[in-house]
């Protein structure tokens, strides 16, 4: 994408409605306004908030926005360039459940208030294989804290993933953490069984990857 192109988009964002961008001042030095308020101040309604980190285009958080009408959705990510159109189909489409917020997802816990959210889907993260890296992985102990301390205590987790790696890593971490793992699938599309929502939206990459015969692995938990 060219500079002209992103600053076009960056220049949109600012003015769409349905997205919010504080900086990090607003957010460490606890100033953002949105901070458990989200339902009165932003949806002006009582619906549960759902968020997609790593939204990327923000393909699922408009599908599910449709979808689910009853239920509130934020993107998260920090390219607005690459969640502008989910913010500008919101638009267009006059989709009023949906938003989008960029941020770095380390401080989504300094951006909603405990207990403000019933759920979150992590939906094709980085695996960041590279041991270095692992800190920067969107399902290690520290993010999944930072999940826990915004989640309803009957709050729901999603991982969709290509990664067999980020997978299993998962997986196994949450068995050890002793978390409640409610559905874990290798291969969701060879599964008779697999939820409607897992299949039904499809990313503009997740059809790529099945084109390609890559797998496509989901797990669904609970911190209990």
């Amino acid at each position: 994408m060219g500079s002209k192109n992103k600053l076009k988009r960056f220049r949109e964002n600012e003015q769409f409605k349905n997205v919010v961008q504080p900086n990090r001042d607003e957010i460490t030095n606890r100033k953002f306004a949105l901070k458990g308020k989200w339902s009165s101040d932003f949806f002006k309604n009582d619906n549960p908030i759902v968020l997609e980190l790593g939204c990327g285009k923000g393909e699922y958080t408009v599908a599910l926005g449709q979808k689910y009408p009853n239920k509130n959705f934020i993107g998260v990510d920090i390219k607005g360039a690459r969640f502008w159109r989910g913010a500008k189909t919101g638009i267009e489409e006059n989709i009023k459940n949906i938003g989008f917020l960029r941020t770095q997802i380390e401080l989504i816990d300094q951006l909603f208030d405990e207990n403000e959210v019933s759920e979150i889907w992590i939906t094709f993260p980085d695996p960041q294989i590279k041991y270095k890296r692992t800190k920067h992985r969107l399902t290690n102990i520290d993010f999944l804290e930072k999940y826990r301390a915004i989640l309803k205590p009957s709050g729901v987790m999603h991982l969709k993933t290509d990664s067999e790696f980020m997978h299993g890593y998962t997986l196994g971490l949450l068995h050890a953490l002793g978390y409640e793992v409610e559905y874990a699938h290798h291969d969701v599309y060879s599964n008779t069984y697999s939820p409607e929502e897992v299949i039904s939206i499809q990313t503009f990459y997740e059809k790529q990857y099945l084109e390609k015969n890559k797998a496509i692995t989901y797990i669904r938990f609970k911190f209990t």
